[in-house]
């Protein structure tokens, strides 16, 4: 795969801090893995490369309003995060109360992801993108290839992987600026997600490699 800023874009998913913050509802089950890993760093090594290099940088984050939890049924997953509150917001057109939330960014991210450049796409519900308009934003700026991290490796990520590949896009996993649940009965996701990175994706790096390449 080769990485260039002319067709590669980077999309980061959920940099939010209920999954990336030691006070985020989910870090009892997320935070072993976050911090094995360096994710919280790492993202933020690839979000420096990706300025200091110029390429583009997009945001799926994943907010939930008020009126969702009026939702007749719900995934495993997806219930716990609606009751615990996860990505919380009070609606789609208030940011009261978001600074700071759960929902919100962790403040090392705010600098690049607020600098007026990078895209913020409309949120996902479930765990990918086919609602919300991230493709439609890569295609607008003919990005045919997609540099992919954020949270949560094994749901999340893994879902905006295989949506992209069956999009027509060539992915590559950041495996270390990623990281998933630790869950006593579910098991470990991010070891799930490694295998199946390495089955779909076109390459998976580390972020070292990857900022290397983006140079």
């Amino acid at each position: 795969m080769n990485i260039n800023k002319t067709d590669t874009a980077i999309v980061v998913i959920d940099p939010q801090n209920d999954v990336l913050s030691e006070t985020g509802v989910s870090w009892d089950l997320v935070g072993d893995s976050v911090k094995a890993n360096k994710t919280v760093e790492n993202i933020e090594h690839i979000f420096k490369a990706a300025k200091r290099n110029d390429f583009e940088v997009f945001i799926s984050p994943h907010y939930y309003y008020p009126t969702d939890h009026g939702w007749k049924f719900a995934g495993n997953l997806e219930q716990m995060m609606l009751e615990v509150k996860e990505f919380a917001r009070t609606g789609s057109l208030s940011l009261d109360g978001f600074v700071g939330s759960g929902a919100d960014w962790p403040e090392r991210y705010k600098p690049f992801i607020e600098d007026g450049k990078t895209i913020v796409v409309n949120p996902h519900k479930v765990y990918g993108p086919q609602n919300n308009d991230l493709v439609l934003q890569l295609r607008k700026r003919n990005m045919s290839k997609v540099i992919l991290l954020g949270m949560l490796a094994n749901l999340c990520v893994e879902a905006h992987l295989r949506e992209l590949l069956e999009q027509g896009f060539e992915v590559l996993v950041v495996k270390d600026a990623t990281a998933a649940p630790q869950h006593p009965e579910l098991g470990d996701g991010y070891k799930a997600a490694l295998i199946n990175f390495g089955y779909l994706a076109n390459a998976v790096l580390s972020t070292d490699d990857v900022v290397k390449a983006m140079a």
